[in-house]
């Protein structure tokens, strides 16, 4: 484990949730998102991979186009229909969409993925979050943080998740997840920088390491685009 010593604030949870937010969207676009970005994704031992994410929340559209190795695909959502392209063509091999990993299924895995880590710690006002209204001071990696500790409706998903804000600025910087706790596992991903897309403070650089043994996993870069 990376983090040590709890105790506990006098704030309760919903207060430091209700400022991380507004410091991360002051104006509340994240509900009128509409816009794109990119992200390239380093991992050790794989080329790098580019995906640029655009999403129109209000006309409920959402484009994901990734290049990697050579390669690019597409995932077109739009009001619930999906399409899909490989290297241009919407036609393409059972063996290149196994190998690709392509399906609509895939698609709003990879939607939801996107639009939970980036829309982050305003997602955490979604219906089926249970946030503990305990607030924990806890260091991590040297610096005290502010932590809530948020569960799922089993509907929505079944992980444990920490979330470490900056006590003065409410900045998020530190988030953590297991699948279960007891056994140590899951990840903590480390967040540096601040990008601006459409108003919202994103953070510029997410480094992913796993909880049991500190095994360095990957580094997603935010671009605007």
């Amino acid at each position: 484990m990376v983090s040590v010593g709890y105790s506990q604030d006098s704030r309760n949870a919903s207060e430091v949730l209700q400022k991380a937010i507004k410091f991360h969207d002051p104006n509340n676009k994240w509900s009128y998102f509409d816009t794109s970005f990119k992200v390239v994704m380093e991992t050790p031992n794989a080329p790098k991979r580019t995906s640029t994410i655009t999403a129109d929340f209000v006309n409920q559209q959402f484009v994901l186009a990734v290049e990697q190795g050579g390669n690019a695909y597409t995932y077109n959502m739009s009001k619930g229909d999906c399409s899909i392209t490989l290297n241009g063509n919407t036609e393409f091999t059972e063996a290149d969409a196994k190998k690709f990993r392509l399906s609509c299924d895939r698609g709003k895995t990879m939607k939801d993925y996107y639009t939970y880590l980036y829309g982050l710690p305003m997602k955490l006002k979604d219906p089926g979050t249970l946030l503990d209204q305990k607030v924990e001071v806890q260091k991590f990696k040297g610096k005290e943080y502010l932590v809530l500790k948020v569960r799922y409706d089993e509907n929505v998903g079944s992980d444990t998740w920490y979330f470490y804000f900056d006590p003065k600025t409410y900045a998020m910087e530190v988030y953590q997840f297991y699948h279960d706790e007891s056994k140590n596992d899951g990840e903590y991903i480390l967040l540096d920088g601040l990008e601006d897309i459409n108003g919202i403070k994103m953070p510029k650089t997410r480094a992913w390491y796993m909880n049991k043994d500190n095994k360095y996993l990957g580094t997603d870069i935010l671009f605007k685009n």
